[in-house]
């Protein structure tokens, strides 16, 4: 009797192994940098370098496509300077004031957590082509003629690539992204840019 519940305490464990290393195997966790600038315009200019920790959920995978949610907590740095000082009408109160001070380069911070859904389509064992679009709130640090200083959105739409090799998967992507307050203040031109992005992550 003692011998069949050692057997049975045994499987039980067993199993919970292995459905604990099945749980765990739907998480991933990674690092990406990348950088970009505006596209062109003849109103401001605006480049950035950004870091970004990468947390994969895998939602659901099919026969032929992968679904899996992303978390991205991300520090942004970028410069930005006004081209055309006609952009600040001359009906803003203070707009001379306005103008001399926006036209200097500034340098700005953002602090973003964005939310994505990816969908992954695999090309073979190894290799993978992936759409991704995400969305989320962020602090921005300095006021522009763009956009008020505070609370606004970051939202990007990324087309990829990985490639695994061992545990480890190495991704490339390419992605535009649009910034603004979504109406909260009145200065809510936001940015849009083009950037591209490299990364690493490994599961969980």
């Amino acid at each position: 009797m003692n011998k069949r519940i050692l057997m049975y305490l045994v499987f039980l464990f067993s199993f919970s192994e292995l459905a604990a290393q099945e749980k765990l195997s739907r998480f991933a966790i990674g690092f990406n940098y990348g950088f970009g600038s505006e596209f062109s315009n003849t109103d401001y200019t605006f480049t950035n370098h950004f870091y970004k920790l990468q947390l994969y959920y895998n939602l659901k995978e099919g026969k032929h496509f992968q679904y899996q949610i992303l978390i991205q907590p991300e520090i942004n740095f970028a410069k930005h300077q006004l081209l055309n000082f006609y952009f600040v009408k001359p009906d803003s109160p203070y707009f001379e004031e306005k103008r001399e001070r926006y036209t200097k380069l500034k340098d700005v911070k953002e602090y973003v957590l964005n939310i994505g859904f990816l969908v992954r389509k695999p090309l073979s064992e190894r290799c993978s082509f992936y759409i991704l679009g995400s969305i989320g709130p962020m602090i921005n640090d300095t006021e522009t003629e763009r956009m008020s200083e505070g609370f606004a959105f970051a939202d990007v739409l990324a087309v990829g690539f990985s490639f695994k090799f061992k545990k480890m998967q190495f991704d490339i992507r390419q992605e535009v992204r649009h910034v603004s307050n979504g109406g909260l203040s009145d200065t809510n031109a936001g940015y849009n840019t083009k950037n591209i992005e490299f990364g690493i992550s490994y599961p969980l």
